[in-house]
């Protein structure tokens, strides 16, 4: 079966790479958007996709991919819940996922949005480019080694986060509901109240379940937590109800908040919305700059972490091709 593979979100960096690491030599197409109803039609003449993570396959979508003659849907991700996977399949798709990459790429961005809010230094950089050379109270800290990190979520990212902060010397604190051996040498788990008021900094890295921890960062979470703490949530945006976080860096209680997830971000990541008013909540929370801080889902956006992405995707498809199924198979 020949191969017309068409790939969604490839940014013009990540051109390179999709190329050099194909060792199968699909014929593919390179979409620099997001899926979209605009580029849909795109996908005539081709008999495979490969998606990103904010590239929406609803049942619609996907029945009109099926229409298209699709019959392989690869997601470079590892998250799935921007596909319909009981559509797919009724459609007699072969989807599969990638389980895994460079930890160190969220876990590296984690560290950086807590230690420049830890160390303000976004709002001193922003009163030096004014000539400012003054130090002002906001300015003092804390050393990260006489703090206490607390890291939700104890798989390969957080895991991996808790050895940055420990490797600053911080005292580093965990929650997960289940519990890594091979993480009770770098951390001590504790109950999450305890975590929560124990806490200067708190990492979310727990995956997303809509039944079981939808907007778990609540009022309630961040009036747990320990007074002029620091809140990052480098994991999934609907873990946060942001209402609640702005409170919480309105109020004071919060020193500060790194986000590079929001709940509804296919609506404003990746796009240029330079003089656009957005929604009220998110204008309000864009406004707290710089106690709030966000990047638009760029955690993964390293080049080892698209290195393992695109490399496994196209292993992934061809195996479904040579063997018929894959182990990273929905």
């Amino acid at each position: 079966m020949s191969v017309n593979l068409i790939c969604y979100g490839v940014r013009e960096v990540e051109v390179p790479y999709f190329n050099e690491l194909n060792k199968h030599k699909y014929k593919t197409t390179l979409v620099e958007e997001l899926l979209n109803g605009e580029n849909l039609d795109l996908i005539k003449g081709h008999n495979s996709v490969m998606l990103r993570g904010n590239c929406h396959a609803d049942r619609e979508v996907i029945k009109t991919m099926a229409g298209y003659g699709v019959k392989n849907l690869l997601t470079r991700t590892v998250g799935f819940n921007h596909i319909d996977v009981e559509a797919a399949k009724e459609h007699g798709m072969k989807i599969a996922r990638v389980p895994g990459y460079s930890p160190n790429a969220i876990s590296e961005l984690a560290l950086t949005l807590a230690m420049t809010l830890l160390r303000s230094t976004t709002y001193t950089v922003n009163k030096t480019v004014k000539k400012d050379f003054t130090a002002d109270p906001t300015m003092f800290s804390p050393e990260i080694r006489n703090c206490t990190v607390g890291i939700i979520g104890t798989g390969k990212i957080g895991l991996t986060t808790a050895r940055l902060f420990k490797g600053l010397g911080a005292d580093v604190i965990a929650y997960d509901v289940y519990k890594n051996e091979s993480a009770k040498d770098i951390v001590r788990y504790v109950s999450i109240d305890e975590l929560q008021q124990k806490s200067d900094v708190i990492s979310i890295h727990c995956p997303y379940f809509k039944d079981s921890n939808h907007h778990m960062i609540d009022d309630k979470f961040i009036e747990n937590m320990k007074n002029n703490s620091i809140l990052i949530n480098t994991a999934r945006g609907e873990l946060q109800d942001i209402e609640a976080v702005i409170r919480g860096v309105e109020s004071g209680k919060l020193k500060g908040f790194g986000t590079d997830v929001l709940e509804g971000e296919h609506n404003i990541f990746f796009k240029n919305l330079v003089g656009k008013t957005l929604d009220a909540t998110t204008e309000k929370l864009i406004n707290l700059f710089p106690r709030v801080m966000i990047t638009p889902h760029i955690g993964s956006y390293t080049d080892e972490a698209l290195t393992n992405m695109v490399e496994i995707s196209y292993d992934n498809l061809n195996d479904i091709l040579t063997k018929g199924y894959s182990i990273n198979e929905l």
